[in-house]
């Protein structure tokens, strides 16, 4: 019964925050990891279930959510129902294993609380792999209460110790930091054999006397049934990895690149990208790549990136230890705030939407969780030897997520360990042990400062929740023009600066939603703006460059590109554009040189070939011209753009048979390109094919009426055919 009313509670409030959300931009538009987990399951459910790279997140939640498209299609509300039952299934979970250690009454307290709490219902209707990471810890809790409770059977205990080895390997699978937890669980079994040895062995006035039974099986049986639950969970990924890669990754191949995010002179204990501004899940591998590959000054695998990564953070530890010390205490204390930072979109944002997050965010926080649970864990102490593991999986995922950064989504399966002690305070079987030591004078000077300890750590202000909501506000408005929705975007963008005027990445993508919708010169303003608050912002350099050439500035345009590659080197984008901007002022060579560079960092540069080829052919430099271009059409075949800049050579050589063989391959992939059907036609009335050329100059003037010289073209065809 208790189940029951556990699951309704949390099916119930996860409906109603599903329908709330469900009119808002929050519900389609789909911000950071969302956005990639979603792209990845469409790739997925389209029948791309191997890929071609080696796992740079973690993988269970994609392909949980491409089985999901593949059965019912790509339906954002299915998943969240789905997602939804799978929530409230947690919660039974927990709510079992509650009642199974402790009593029924801390079950339905604990099922209920995880039912209720605000950040469970709030990560249950996104798309995030935390839904995941919930239903997997509770699952273990759940399993480890079966072999630890009161009463519990030691007969046949293989069959739980693999379940809990998979299901602490399926959990790894969705966050891979719950290695640690299989570590941790692993030696617990150890050090279970050994406590249980010790306290069997039957002493006697001058004799210890060890039992009959055999002490190694007890220890064997589990652990290797354990071991065979972690294996054979992880070994489709191993396999998978192995196959595309050469190499053997568990799971993914972000550990050292994360690990240096959260341990590097500039780190603050939370997410901040490699390169600033770009913390997008697209930007992530790129940019972790291009820069450990810079440095090497040559080609590196995954691993050799994450190597990379790995050793310049064990630098900074190792020669600034007091400074890791440092940022390692602040970790610690966002861990335990009632904070909740986060990397894409905030809580308080869906609030505002979500009657169930508003009324339950009051207390569904850290600042009333760690102080419950402090005094639970005070309850509990008689029982430490017999849910020593239970206290060991969380100190174990806590010192995983200290050792990289700290996010609310990252902390979140804390959440269920810690519920488990929270019930105690408002059970009848917590109240005698709590009164014992509350009856003695120096324990009880120890409890309350444990408690008042608890309560100022987890309530101590350290965010700002306008900078949370603006980071939604911002994200959101950053999808919303990837969906070619500017106005909105731009509406949005001004939301984020208004709450944090200071805020530089909202005034530099509100510069690109502006640019987007040809409002070029608020866009100017807006990237100033963003480069005032942050002189050393790369992507805002970027795009204010790229607004300028647009102007017409090259001068400036140049100068802000320069400026931006001051800050990235490795940008190929910003050499190859920095090169139009030079090409455009005069400056041939040095135009050269900037092509030259971009192709220095990577010669498969579409545009730089392209570019570089045009230029070396205006400076009668045909046969390198030709070159270039032709290199181009080889990386990109699907790519018009060198097809068509190849024909225009040939035509103006009255090369007209492999020029109009080159524009006919140009409209293969772009069918409706005036420029194209005009060309063509000249290298058809140029051979004589009066009648062809006429129907490309006819297409021509369709698409484009106002182009002069496809009209002209098209009435002196037609006037050529009369004669």
């Amino acid at each position: 019964m208790a189940s029951l009313i556990i699951f309704a509670v949390a099916l119930v409030v996860r409906l109603i925050h599903i329908w709330q959300i469900k009119p808002t931009p929050f519900f389609d538009v789909l911000l950071g990891d969302a956005n990639g987990y979603d792209q990845w399951a469409q790739r997925l459910a389209a029948g791309d279930w191997v890929g071609t790279e080696v796992f740079y997140q973690a993988p269970l939640y994609p392909y949980f959510l491409g089985v999901v498209y593949a059965l019912f299609d790509r339906d954002l509300l299915i998943v969240r129902v789905i997602q939804a039952v799978v929530g409230s299934a947690s919660c039974v979970l927990l709510g079992l294993a509650a009642a199974r250690l402790f009593s029924p009454r801390a079950g339905l307290i604990a099922g209920l609380g995880l039912a209720l709490w605000a950040p469970a219902i709030f990560f249950d209707g996104l798309l995030q792999k935390s839904v995941l990471d919930m239903f997997f810890m509770c699952l273990s809790l759940w399993i480890v209460s079966t072999i630890i409770a009161p009463g519990a059977s030691n007969a046949a205990p293989g069959p739980r110790f693999f379940a809990l080895g998979a299901a602490l390997a399926a959990f790894a699978l969705t966050r891979e930091n719950g290695l640690l937890l299989i570590g941790m669980s692993a030696l617990t079994i150890v050090l279970r054999w050994f406590s249980d040895r010790s306290t069997s062995v039957l002493r006697t006035k001058d004799t210890i006397v060890e039992p009959a039974s055999n002490d190694r099986r007890t220890l064997v049986e589990p652990f290797l049934a354990f071991v065979t639950g972690v294996v054979l969970v992880f070994l489709p990924v191993v396999a998978r990895n192995y196959a595309v890669d050469g190499g053997i990754y568990l799971t993914t191949s972000q550990f050292g690149s994360n690990l240096y995010i959260g341990n590097n002179p500039n780190a603050d204990g939370t997410y901040a990208s490699i390169r600033f501004g770009r913390g997008s899940p697209e930007f992530e591998r790129l940019d972790a790549t291009e820069v450990a590959q810079e440095a090497a000054g040559r080609a590196l695998s995954p691993a050799e990136v994450s190597s990379f990564w790995t050793e310049r953070a064990l630098d900074y530890i190792t020669s600034q230890p007091l400074d890791w010390l440092r940022l390692t205490a602040r970790k610690v204390l966002l861990l335990v705030n009632r904070s909740e930072m986060i990397d894409t979109e905030a809580q308080e944002s869906y609030a505002e939407y979500s009657l169930p997050l508003r009324a339950l965010g009051w207390f569904g926080h850290f600042g009333v969780l760690i102080p419950l649970a402090t005094l639970g864990v005070i309850a509990s102490w008689p029982q430490r030897r017999r849910l020593r593991i239970i206290y060991a999986l969380p100190i174990a995922y806590a010192a995983s997520v200290v050792m990289f950064f700290v996010f609310a989504r990252y902390r979140y399966p804390l959440v269920p360990c810690l519920l488990l002690f929270a019930a105690l305070p408002f059970d009848a079987s917590a109240r005698e042990p709590l009164a014992g030591l509350l009856s003695r004078g120096p324990r009880r000077l120890l409890v309350a400062a444990a408690l008042v300890a608890a309560i100022a750590l987890a309530n101590w202000p350290l965010l700002s929740p306008s900078l949370m909501m603006a980071i939604t506000e911002n994200n959101l408005g950053t999808a919303l023009q990837d969906h070619r929705r500017y106005d909105e975007a731009i509406a949005h963008h001004d939301r984020a600066i208004a709450m944090r005027p200071d805020y530089a990445p909202a005034y530099n993508n509100r510069g690109a939603a502006l640019r987007a919708a040809g409002r070029l010169d608020e866009a100017v303003a807006s990237y100033r703006k963003a480069l005032e608050l942050k002189p050393d912002f790369a992507s805002a350099s970027y795009n204010l460059a790229n607004a300028l050439l647009e102007q017409g500035k090259s001068s400036d345009s140049a100068e802000s590109f320069r400026r931006a590659l001051r800050d990235n080197p490795a940008s190929v984008e910003a050499h190859n554009n920095l090169g139009i901007a030079l090409a455009q002022k005069g400056d041939v060579n040095g135009a050269i040189e900037a092509f030259q560079t971009a192709l220095k960092i990577d010669e498969r540069s579409v545009h730089a070939h392209r570019n570089l080829g045009n230029l070396l052919f205006d400076l009668g430099r045909r046969s390198e011209a030709v070159r270039h271009l032709e290199r181009a059409i080889e990386l990109a075949p699907s790519e018009p753009d060198a097809v068509y800049d190849l024909g225009t050579i040939l035509l103006t050589e009255q090369r007209f048979a492999p020029a109009a063989q080159r524009f006919e391959a140009a409209l293969r992939i772009r069918p409706d390109w005036p420029e194209a059907h005009n060309n063509l036609g000249i290298a058809l009335a140029s051979q004589g094919h009066l009648a062809e050329a006429l129907h490309h100059f006819e297409r021509a003037v369709a698409l484009n009426p106002a182009m002069a010289d496809a009209r002209a073209n098209r009435d002196q065809a037609r006037s050529a055919l009369r004669k």
